[in-house]
């Protein structure tokens, strides 16, 4: 019984694991197609306008997005009428405002900067929504080694840009 039990919790530990390196692998993928992302709708908006190039971005996303809950999805899109919150609903009216806003942060700072900057504002406005567990997320204390960690990244950005 206690082998039995061990291995139980060792396939637990262990699937915990894996889907902990699945999180890092998609974050960092993330993280990466968002920099690609936004000086490529940058660049597009140079030749089409900034306006255009979110139509260009988010149509294509829609198509493919369409395409992908075909074949992936749970087969119920709408079960969007029963959601709770109807806050949640406003995802798309923030791709609209992520994708202008980077457009114009990179367009008016370098890549580099740009996403850096917003990399902080990511990290502050995630730590608040733990913090409060707002949103349905589970309350996480924003403790001094975090704010620490925030405010390294924060030098890093200005030792970045600081020109002799």
């Amino acid at each position: 019984a206690f082998s039995r039990f061990c291995g139980s919790v060792c396939e637990t530990v262990a699937r915990k694991g894996e889907l902990q390196m699945l999180g890092i692998v998609a974050a960092i993928v993330a993280g990466a197609a968002m920099s690609f992302q936004g000086v490529m709708n940058t660049r597009l908006s140079d030749t089409i306008g900034m306006y255009e190039s979110n139509v260009f971005v988010q149509g294509t996303a829609f198509v493919l997005g369409i395409a992908a809950m075909l074949v992936l999805g749970k087969g119920d899109l709408f079960q969007i009428m029963a959601v709770e919150n109807k806050v949640y609903l406003l995802g798309g009216v923030l791709g609209l405002v992520i994708t202008i806003t980077v457009m114009m942060a990179i367009g008016n700072l370098s890549p580099t900067y740009a996403i850096s900057t917003i990399l902080i504002s990511q990290l502050l406005v995630a730590a608040v929504i733990d913090a409060f567990g707002w949103l349905g997320s589970e309350k996480v204390p924003f403790t001094w080694n975090k704010y620490a960690g925030v405010a390294l990244m924060i030098v890093g950005v200005v030792l970045f840009k600081w020109r002799r």
